[in-house]
């Protein structure tokens, strides 16, 4: 069966804060096509409770902003990337406001809506952060920046929007390029994507003059993850396949607070909450973080996570609490809305008990290396958003950093791949081979799937989690090797269907993060390898970057 091209001049794989915002800023360029795994709302953003973290006045500064994010990414940002974000964050924000974000306000404040008023937002503080800088919409931050923008994006005339689609791989063309009088460089050019359309079961050749991958986190590598399951490192795994360079993957952030509790799912208990003065103490209610770093629980996530990680060991508890019910109990509820009904469906009322929680997989501060305009090293490939490692978070992340990332990446790139696109109006689509299923069958063994699945997942957990040491990761490696020769050779076999793509991916980016975290010696950030305690800057000061040769 000869199945459709869809031609676009911007395909966008992704449908996250970053992939909406890039989509409806090129959207008056050229025709814009979207896919998404699922339903266009189901996405890092639509879970994220924070905020967005900028600078609005007051107290606070560019300067401030940019050290603080400096010190949680531990020596590895890179400085000209961060001054660049902290100061683009206030138009991005008024650009939300404008097109209809409601962000919650100062008292006396909620009837203005103009981005004209000087200091109207009510501003949290988080770890890592020296002031209160988190623009949030009450604790639903991204649910209330996702409907905006997924509204904008299915209204415009100019966007397709392809929910229940699943991006397999891109598809790459090799040119050759002159260099003086030599003709011998080859390179690389992105030419769209190979996808499967979840309900008829085909894949479809989507091909663009602009390709740009904004499919968020990989957190699903992780037996326990705050992450929804659609987050499986799709984008980090396709862009190093096609021959993208990927950087940093041994930074993995585990957010200390995710709820504990047999019948939550992927619950995460917002950082803002310790932003108001919520306090994590162990089962006999004893307060522990001033034991490990002098913020105490205003520390950055890496030494919260790792300190929750030493006490459950020493202790054999399944989790620690945190605690809030000091503050005034109206207070909890009108900040906290959302988390306080979702805790009450589990039985737990945050305004008078401790909430249980545990450190989860939640986010990736690596992935496919971008300029400061998203652009990739293969040509007319885009990556932003979570996908994208772009020198802003270095070896870990600051709070509410990462929506402010998105933003504006989103721009920089939109603005870029106008141009990249603007150049080339009248070039002709080149002609791309529809996808080929001869050989392959139905398969009659998806236990392969479900197994390796779940032994991926928990070998990460167990081996390369939180805190690390060589003969783990060691043994993680062979075994990682022997599984991902077992997927290729099982995908070769049979028909792809979303559970196999997705497979797939998570073992690519299991095996990244491996090699990325053995190559480290030393302890820097995320990465705590209990050989090498301590820092080395006069070594490890730099990125670890992977490459596969590009074989297009």
């Amino acid at each position: 069966m000869m199945e459709e091209e869809i031609q676009s001049d911007f395909l966008i794989i992704g449908s996250g804060i970053a992939g909406l915002s890039f989509a409806l800023k090129v959207a008056d360029h050229g025709r814009v096509a979207m896919v998404t795994k699922k339903a266009a709302v189901e996405s890092n953003t639509n879970l994220a409770q924070g905020g967005i973290a900028t600078v609005l006045g007051g107290t606070d500064s560019f300067d401030l902003h940019i050290q603080d994010t400096l010190v949680a990414g531990a020596g590895l940002c890179h400085p000209d990337v961060v001054e660049m974000v902290v100061k683009e964050g206030p138009a991005r924000i008024r650009e939300l406001m404008e097109m209809g974000v409601s962000f919650s306000l100062q008292k006396g404040q909620e009837q203005s809506r103009s981005s004209g008023s000087p200091f109207p937002f009510h501003l949290g503080q988080e770890g890592g952060h020296s002031r209160k800088r988190i623009v949030h919409a009450h604790d639903m931050t991204g649910r209330e920046v996702e409907r905006v923008l997924v509204d904008r994006v299915k209204s415009h005339p100019n966007i397709r929007l392809f929910e229940n689609h699943t991006a397999v791989d891109l598809i790459t063309i090799s040119t050759r390029m002159k260099r003086g009088l030599i003709t011998t460089t080859h390179e690389a050019i992105c030419c769209g994507a190979y996808v499967l359309d979840r309900k008829s079961a085909h894949v479809k050749t989507f091909s663009a003059k602009v390709t740009v991958l904004a499919t968020g986190g990989a957190g699903k590598v992780y037996l326990y993850t705050s992450n929804p399951d659609i987050a499986t490192g799709d984008g980090i795994a396709m862009g190093y396949r096609a021959g993208a360079t990927v950087a940093n993957l041994e930074f993995v952030q585990f957010h200390p607070t995710c709820l504990f509790h047999p019948e939550a799912k992927n619950f995460l208990i917002s950082e803002a909450v310790r932003g108001e003065g919520g306090v994590i103490v162990d089962a006999l209610g004893r307060a522990f973080m001033g034991d490990y770093d002098p913020s105490k629980d205003l520390a950055c996530r890496d030494v919260v996570a790792r300190a929750i990680d030493t006490e459950l060991k020493a202790s054999g508890q399944d989790c620690v609490f945190l605690d809030i019910s000091h503050k005034n109990p109206d207070f909890i509820r009108e900040r906290f809305p959302n988390l306080y009904q979702k805790c009450l469906e589990f039985g737990i009322d945050m305004t008078h008990q401790p909430i249980p929680v545990v450190p989860a997989a939640h986010y990736m501060c690596g992935g496919i290396l971008t300029d400061m305009n998203g652009k990739t090293d293969i040509h007319r490939l885009y990556a932003i958003g979570e996908t994208a490692c772009t020198g802003l978070h270095g070896a870990n992340r600051l709070a509410s950093n990462s929506l402010l990332e998105a933003l504006v990446y989103a721009h920089n790139a939109s603005c870029r791949a106008v141009g990249d696109q603007a150049v080339l109006p009248e070039e002709p689509f080149p002609d791309l081979l529809p996808w080929n299923p001869m050989g392959t069958s139905d398969s009659d063994e998806r236990i392969v799937v479900s197994q390796n699945w779940d032994e991926i997942r928990r070998l990460m957990w167990n081996y390369v989690g939180i805190v690390r040491s060589d003969k783990r990761l060691a043994r993680a490696k062979r075994r990682i090797e022997l599984i991902v020769n077992e997927i290729q050779e099982y995908y070769r076999d049979f028909k792809v269907d979303a559970d196999l793509i997705e497979l797939r991916n998570i073992a690519t980016v299991a095996e990244l993060i491996i090699r990325c975290a053995l190559h480290r010696k030393e302890s820097r950030g995320l990465h705590y390898n209990i050989a090498y305690p301590l820092p080395d800057d006069q070594r490890w000061k730099k990125d670890t970057t992977l490459r596969r040769p590009f074989l297009g």
